[in-house]
């Protein structure tokens, strides 16, 4: 099995699939985002590892669970370079010591938990713990990443959410991912709103709600309160809300392998129904309350 590989010079590092016929103004405030879902691996990396052990760290094909956004109204900006070449889910600051070969900027956050478990803006390990490299990366070479792939990624983002404030006066941002089905045995989904700072409280229990009524068991911000995302985004208070979703990779994944089993369609075609709903609902009144 190998890696897809991307030019180093690559100016792809996301994509935004738009709704069918989009027009001035935006039809929903609502913007969806899949910064895992990427399966690009530019020939720069070299990794050590075995590449389905690197595959394995990607939300795999929750940029497909969800496309029925696009379809429906929303907007969806999903990163193509994997997560573990470069994580838009990190703060670009987050480079860890152990992983560079030169002295790291002073404004560099080496002393995150993220950074702590090998999981920077730039990861040093893969799912399991096991180390990407056998080598140090030179600072260019993780500073280059970010210029490529995250600051292109959040630039377009933010311009995402900006457009939805000034049609509708606020932004929703939904930020979609997957969990490893251990992660929360018993549990569907996980919607983390940094324990209520990133949005208002009837977003969230607006999208627990349509769940639960789908028939499916969630929980709040265990083990995943939401990821540099919905931190950074998540301003309720300057009219942008932001929930991170996680999905059970147990519903449509054969984690192993990595291939979708016969329950993926079922579960693309309820995210199908719950996005309708999502698209649907009155966020003016909801999110007034």
């Amino acid at each position: 099995m190998s890696l897809s590989a991307a030019n180093p010079q690559m100016s792809t590092a996301f994509d935004i699939r738009w709704p069918d016929g989009e027009a001035e103004p935006p039809a929903t405030p609502l913007v969806f985002a899949s910064p895992h879902s990427g399966r690009l691996y530019p020939d720069d990396m070299n990794p050590a590892l075995d590449p389905l052990c690197i595959r394995r760290t990607e939300d795999a094909r929750v940029d497909d669970l969800v496309g029925e956004g696009p379809v429906l109204g929303a907007p969806l900006i999903r990163a193509l370079t994997a997560r573990a070449y470069l994580d838009v889910n990190r703060d670009p600051a987050e480079l860890d010591p152990r992983l560079f070969s030169e002295a790291l900027p002073a404004d560099a956050r080496t002393l995150s938990p993220r950074v702590a478990a090998g999981l920077g803006v730039v990861a040093r390990v893969a799912s399991g713990g096991a180390e990407i490299y056998d080598r140090r990366l030179s600072l260019a070479e993780g500073l280059g990443r970010i210029a490529r792939v995250h600051q292109p990624y959040h630039d377009a983002l933010s311009r995402l959410l900006a457009r939805a404030r000034r049609a509708h006066g606020f932004a929703v941002l939904i930020d979609w991912h997957s969990m490893p089905a251990t992660a929360a045995p018993g549990v569907d989904f996980v919607l983390g709103d940094r324990f209520g700072a990133a949005c208002s409280p009837a977003l969230t229990g607006a999208v627990e709600k349509i769940l639960a009524e789908a028939g499916y068991r969630t929980a709040r911000n265990s083990p995943f309160a939401g990821g540099y995302t919905t931190e950074h985004y998540g301003r309720p208070h300057h009219r942008t809300h932001a929930l991170q979703v996680e999905i059970n990779r147990g519903l449509y994944l054969d984690e192993a392998r990595l291939e979708t089993t016969a329950d993926f369609e079922r579960l693309r075609g309820d995210l199908g129904g719950i996005i309708a709903r999502l698209v649907a609902a009155d966020w003016r009144r909801l999110l007034a309350h």
